[in-house]
């Protein structure tokens, strides 16, 4: 349903923001892309107002680009503002079975986040059927560099890279682990890189155990990662490298397959289209 922002009028209304969340509101599950040639022409605004709400919005990370430059899908910023951001990522719901399958395969409270900028925000969570459970919710964020799930999202990032997104060199710490420069987190994200996975006690949080990885969409790109949570204790890091990271590495690699799979799909529908209408 959309806002028809010439009917919204009143002493307290203000239009700007009435025709803002009118653009948002033209996002649904079933269309994940909107162009300003198409806001103009279905909420009634003139070009240079378009402009200016996708302008705000994307500024404010309510909106980005598209790769072709000329369509905006919704930002990760709707997240924490009460929108339905997940129903524009078709892996979100991809990963819901996925990650319940998980969580019951290890008893753990299962995650999926994705990235941005210097936080990760979660998208899907499972909290393990015990008393202590995973506390965190649906755009809870947290720093990049001091979660391990965070971590699985540098991993493909060189020291160039890492500089730009950290240009002050160093890091806040939240425990004796977390890394607090550059080099630190560079020597951790080595040694992820090797095993393909991240597994930690107490990184973040004390008390708390973790195994994450990272998912990749066909172009091998980390989209997101995922990662399953205890505060029990699961059997020490030995086990954490074992059974629990195979159950993780397993899930990772499954979603990674329906994600390419879904792409291939889409491209296939996509040149289809274009075949019949050049017909």
């Amino acid at each position: 349903m959309t806002i028809e922002p010439m009917s919204l009028h009143g002493r307290y209304i203000v239009p700007a923001l009435a025709q803002g969340l009118a653009v948002l509101s033209l996002f649904s599950r079933t269309r994940v892309r909107v162009s300003a040639p198409e806001i103009v022409q279905e909420l009634k605004l003139s070009r240079t107002t378009v402009f200016r709400i996708l302008h705000t919005l994307l500024a404010a990370g309510y909106l980005c680009r598209d790769d072709d430059d000329r369509h905006y899908k919704l930002g990760p910023a709707i997240l924490g503002s009460g929108f339905s951001y997940l129903a524009s990522l078709d892996f979100v719901e991809v990963a819901q079975p996925l990650l319940q399958k998980l969580r019951d395969a290890t008893g753990m409270s299962a995650h999926m986040a994705i990235r941005d900028g210097r936080d990760i925000v979660y998208v899907a969570r499972y909290a393990a059927q015990t008393t202590i459970r995973s506390s965190v919710t649906i755009g809870t964020r947290f720093p990049v560099h001091a979660t391990v799930m965070g971590r699985m999202m540098l991993l493909d990032m060189d020291k160039h890279e890492l500089a730009q997104l950290f240009p002050e060199g160093s890091l806040p710490r939240f425990t004796e682990q977390t890394p607090c420069n550059l080099p630190e987190l560079q020597a951790l994200l080595d040694g992820d890189n090797r095993r393909g996975y991240a597994a930690s006690q107490s990184f973040f949080e004390r008390g708390v155990n973790s195994v994450a990885a990272p998912v990749r969409d066909v172009s091998g790109a980390i989209v997101a990662a995922i990662n399953v949570t205890t505060v029990d204790d699961p059997g020490g890091l030995e086990e954490l490298h074992g059974s629990i990271k195979d159950k993780v590495l397993a899930t990772a690699s499954e979603l990674t397959r329906w994600i390419s799979r879904g792409a291939v799909y889409e491209q296939s529908a996509r040149a289809m289209l274009e075949l019949n209408s050049g017909a």
